[in-house]
């Protein structure tokens, strides 16, 4: 099924954040020593949702909400954020990896698709992109780099 709404797009990048916070959450327990960049991974991820939805509901109305301005498959941007017991820091960081590039091509996608029909929900998602491309996934593969 496809996400066509606005606010079908918002309760699916919603889940998007919640589920990598989880993931963030588990990995400061299972690997202490980097603890305080993954609970502040899993922290930013609830001021994304905070972001996204003031946008949402800042410029939301009946007209925009009738109009479709997405075409987004969510399957193509869901991922699994289980990990085995036995899972090495080094396969999760890998998974971390994957996972914050499948949400930057969401969040990338959707700025594409909607800009034309809204203004402050794609720059939202931009920003978070952003922020994600030039500062999360870097730092998981600095970490990464120092664990190989």
């Amino acid at each position: 099924m496809k996400l066509n709404t606005a606010s079908e797009v918002i309760s699916f990048t919603k889940k998007l954040e919640e589920d990598s916070a989880t993931l963030y959450k588990e990995f400061s327990r299972k690997f202490a020593q980097d603890k305080d960049v993954f609970l502040s991974f899993a922290k930013e991820n609830e001021k994304n949702i905070i972001q996204v939805e003031r946008a949402y509901y800042g410029v939301i109305s009946d007209a925009i909400e009738g109009c479709f301005a997405f075409n987004i498959n969510p399957e193509k941007y869901s991922f699994n954020t289980e990990l085995a017991e036995k899972d090495s820091y080094s396969k999760a960081l890998n998974k971390a990896i994957e996972i914050e590039e499948k949400i930057i091509k969401f969040y990338s996608d959707a700025v594409e698709q909607s800009k034309s029909f809204l203004a402050d929900i794609p720059r939202a998602f931009k920003m978070i992109a952003k922020k994600r491309e030039n500062n999360r996934r870097i730092e998981l593969k600095s970490l990464l780099s120092k664990e190989e």
